[in-house]
């Protein structure tokens, strides 16, 4: 297994080629028909019928799964909550006095959060986990779940982390259902969570008629290594990320290319001993990568791609942490493996990707807040402000705002009667 040799500035992965233009058509029909186009579509799409998935399976699905699974959930349910409270914790609300008012701004939850959980290839207990509890956390009043093939996994989780109704609904038609509201599935503020080409398609379709956590795309990592990295342990990264998809985008970036070739013989080695060996094997033909340069030019690099995972290997590379500013989550140092952060140990596993962690962050509980500013006058105000605030409605010729000030600094002149 060789990863593809590419020069310092050879453009990087190429965007996955779909046709989506049958979303359109599911949105539409769905906002137009409600649960009979998320029916008529589950059927043409040979998915399970939709329905509402009652509070006594969701509960008997906790008991259900065994005993090392409902153990694994709750461990990390309860890292997760950990760094949800903390982040919430970090977030303040903020008053201040100033010529004669207070201004400040308060940080207000959701009132109803939808979270879509893929259930193709594998059920995705941890993505349920991932989303529900900083909804939770937040203070988002009402939690559902809209998921294909629902497993017992993925509902244990659901009711670890108290979502309050799930439905067994999949694709484009649930994003919709969500957005606009059905018959049986209500209208959310919020769509967070992963999911395919056209779920993506979906969401980006409905955002304004509701919110979205993100744009979502194939998984993506990159690799930083130096001289003196261990190469199983790049390669172990390298082909974790490589089994989620055939499409998913993994690359390396160093400035050893002796390290380049231990990494390729240890991704061989690696290879012969996972159940998933298929699939990350057409992930790293298709689209693993690595490039041999300098580490200032690595950096350039790793900015300019802003992957959903960025991660440092070796002493030299660990030492480029504070030039690093684009990623969805960042990994340093060999034994801070990105599985650590899939599976629960606190931080989000639901981030940005196809190069938007330039501009947006990854689910968290932030996402599910609004930031509200406020305005409270007080007694007395300063004439600053009230002289200021109509100088400039005067510059740019709204003369109903400087009266609109100016009439703050007299007493009233008419009254009701």
């Amino acid at each position: 297994m060789t990863l593809r040799r590419i020069g310092a500035d050879e453009p990087l992965w190429a965007r996955a080629p779909h046709d989506l233009s049958g979303v359109t058509e599911i949105v539409e029909a769905v906002r137009a028909e409600g649960d009979a186009a998320v029916a008529r579509f589950a059927r043409r799409f040979g998915d399970r019928p939709p329905r509402r998935i009652s509070p006594d399976e969701v509960a008997s699905a906790a008991n259900a799964a065994d005993e090392q699974t409902r153990e694994l959930i709750r461990r990390a349910a309860k890292r997760i909550r950990r760094f949800a409270l903390a982040q919430r914790a970090a977030l303040h609300d903020i008053a201040i006095a100033t010529h004669g008012m207070e201004i400040g701004h308060r940080a207000i939850p959701l009132e109803r959060a939808g979270i879509y959980v893929p259930g193709g290839r594998y059920p995705l207990p941890s993505t349920v986990l991932m989303c529900a509890i900083p909804a939770r956390v937040a203070g988002v009043a009402v939690v559902v779940l809209c998921t294909p093939n629902a497993s017992v996994q993925t509902l244990a989780a659901a009711h670890e982390a108290g979502v309050d109704a799930c439905y067994e609904i999949g694709g484009p038609q649930a994003i919709a259902a969500m957005a606009f509201g059905t018959e049986t599935v209500p209208k959310v503020d919020l769509i967070a969570g992963p999911g395919n080409a056209y779920v993506t398609e979906a969401k980006r379709q409905v955002y304004g008629v509701c919110g979205v956590d993100m744009p979502a795309g194939p998984s993506e990592l990159v690799v930083i290594a130096s001289a003196g990295a261990r190469a199983d342990l790049v390669a172990a990264d390298l082909l974790a990320q490589a089994e989620h998809d055939p499409m998913a985008r993994v690359m390396l970036l160093t400035d050893d290319a002796a390290l380049a070739a231990s990494v390729d013989a240890n991704l061989q080695l690696q290879l012969a001993n996972v159940s998933t060996a298929d699939t990350a094997r057409a992930s790293l033909e298709q689209n693993g990568c690595c490039a041999i340069l300098p580490l200032d030019r690595a950096v350039e690099r790793a900015n300019a791609t802003a992957p959903e995972h960025l991660a440092l290997h070796g002493t030299a590379a660990e030492s480029l942490e504070p030039g690093l500013h684009s990623y969805g989550s960042l990994f340093v140092g060999a034994l801070a493996a990105e599985a650590f952060s899939d599976y629960g140990i606190g931080p989000n596993h639901v981030l940005p990707t196809g190069g938007s962690a330039r501009f947006t962050s990854g689910l968290s509980v932030l996402t599910f807040l609004k930031m509200r500013t406020y305005l409270r006058s007080g007694t007395r105000l300063d004439p600053e402000i009230i002289h200021d605030t109509a100088a400039f409605a005067r510059v740019e010729g709204l003369t109903a705002h400087a009266e609109a000030a100016f009439q703050r600094g007299f007493e009233p002149q008419f009254t009701n009667s």
